[in-house]
């Protein structure tokens, strides 16, 4: 199926609603800033669609040995310049926090898992031998956010030139300058590991148009989605394998047999974090009223700020807009600091503040709308049953992430049973669900959509199965 100019311009009307914005988005100045060819940049999607495939023809048949050298190769140079990365994607696109893109790509970088990911299954017995491998696909076309521009791309890339596929990658326009030159960057090391030119490939001006180009190109064989639910319902409308990452509204559940101080501590820490753009970070809390006010105590202490009347009504006349009955997102206010947003609404804080707080009702808009802001609002519950019941009204069946604050075994069962997460952290922040400071591997594409769950390198592969009837069997 193909996506035609009318299905093109329904999908900007949606990011553009999603954004609360009624025009079209204005590009940062920085982004219009001439961005050179070569390293796998091309003027089209048909040339960079044509050398990707040229470049699988070629990975395809080298040594697991180099494929694994390009993997380290790709991750030494992600580290080398994750400062210079994390700037560029600050400065580009806005949005989040230069520390904490720097922990992000160097999350994405360290523990993307690679071929290792990648284990074969044998079965022998009287009748024979079976052996099942994972092979790659070909060439996918990816679609990156401007929320984690670098850290995406690198991790993606990771795992995608680990399963042995080859690239075309559609950056968030807002994101183009950080994207390709992470891109870029990549590409040098895998040549230099002994790998093919351009095994990632881009579009120099990527936009909405070449993201239709990309998904429906015929040199493309499976997409990898990550963004708002218009562009993922476009990505499985073409026909093609999806694994699609859409977006998500976390809630936190903290009920009285939850360590007050540390839950406190993991909320801010998480729900602050590069500015809550993570589709992961905690967007709403329900709280058991009887610790509801020592929690709140407890994130002040961590750095959050609390509003109430007049101050809030501000505050929220700033960062919503209301169109067509329904509330969205001030995209300017979008990843921006807790104290440029407090500024913006003519609020008096420290710089230093983290996280804005504030009680609201169950059906508030700040609870049922997936902000992407440092603004946490917080709704008290008489029991933890209320609590887990109006968490999943507000996850909204993305089945995406959630958190809960609990020492209670039964609590923490049923929260789980109910809200059918893909990532359920249990008494820490947000963040530890990519594997920051916690156990796991890495990911920054939560497939909810498609099922994939946590997307690793056996994500991107199809199964083989070669059957040896009658023999070697050595046993």
């Amino acid at each position: 199926m193909q996506i035609n100019e009318t299905d093109i311009k329904k999908m900007v009307e949606q990011v553009l609603q999603q954004l609360g914005q009624g025009q079209t988005a204005e590009v940062p100045a920085e982004s219009h800033a001439e961005i050179s060819l070569g390293d796998g940049v091309f003027a089209t999607v048909d040339e960079a669609a044509a050398a990707a495939r040229m470049s699988w023809e070629i990975l395809r048949k080298l040594t697991v040995a180099t494929r694994r050298q390009m993997i380290e190769n790709m991750r030494e140079i992600s580290r080398n310049y994750a400062n210079e990365l994390a700037q560029l994607a600050v400065e580009e696109t806005k949005l989040g926090k230069v520390e904490d893109k720097i922990a992000k790509i160097l999350l994405a970088a360290n523990k993307t898992p690679g071929i290792e990911d990648l284990v074969s299954t044998a079965y022998s017995g009287d009748d024979g031998l079976t052996l099942v491998e994972y092979a790659p696909i070909g060439v996918f076309g990816s679609i990156t956010p401007s929320t984690n521009p670098a850290a995406t791309v690198i991790n993606n890339s990771i795992s995608l030139i680990a399963a042995g596929n080859t690239v075309v990658y559609n950056p968030h326009p807002s994101a183009k300058r950080v994207s390709i030159k992470t891109l870029k960057l990549l590409n040098q090391a895998i040549v230099a590991a002994g790998g093919p030119e351009n095994a990632l490939t881009s579009v120099a001006s990527p936009n909405l148009e070449t993201s239709a180009q990309v998904m429906n190109h015929p040199k493309v064989n499976a997409l990898v989605v990550t963004g708002g639910g218009p562009v993922v319902k476009a990505a499985m409308s073409v026909g093609k394998k999806v694994i699609a990452a859409g977006p998500g509204n976390p809630p936190v559940v903290v009920d009285e047999t939850a360590i007050i101080a540390k839950a406190a501590a993991d909320i801010v820490k998480g729900a602050s974090f590069d500015n809550n753009v993570l589709c992961t970070a905690e967007k709403e809390v329900f709280v058991v009223d009887k610790v509801a006010n020592l929690l709140k105590t407890e994130m002040v202490k961590n750095g959050a700020i609390e509003l109430k009347g007049f101050q809030f009504e501000k505050l929220l006349e700033k960062v919503l807009v209301k169109k067509n009955d329904r509330f969205y997102p001030n995209r300017d206010f979008i990843g921006k600091d807790a104290s440029v947003i407090l500024q913006a609404a003519g609020i008096q804080a420290n710089r230093n503040v983290k996280l804005i707080i504030a009680e609201t009702t169950k059906d508030h808009p700040l609870v049922m709308t997936e902000m992407l802001m440092p603004i946490l609002p917080i709704v008290r519950v008489p029991d933890v049953d209320q609590a887990i019941e109006l968490a999943v009204i507000a996850e909204k069946g993305n089945r995406h992430t959630a958190i809960m604050h609990s020492q209670n075994i039964t609590n923490l069962t049923k929260m789980a049973q109910e809200i059918q997460a893909t990532i359920f952290v249990k008494n820490g922040p947000s963040v530890a669900g990519l594997g920051f400071e916690s156990e796991g591997f890495t990911t920054l594409t939560i497939a909810g959509p498609t099922g994939e769950g946590l997307t690793s390198a056996k994500t991107f592969t199809r199964q083989r199965r070669c059957v040896l009837v009658d023999g070697f069997r050595i046993i």
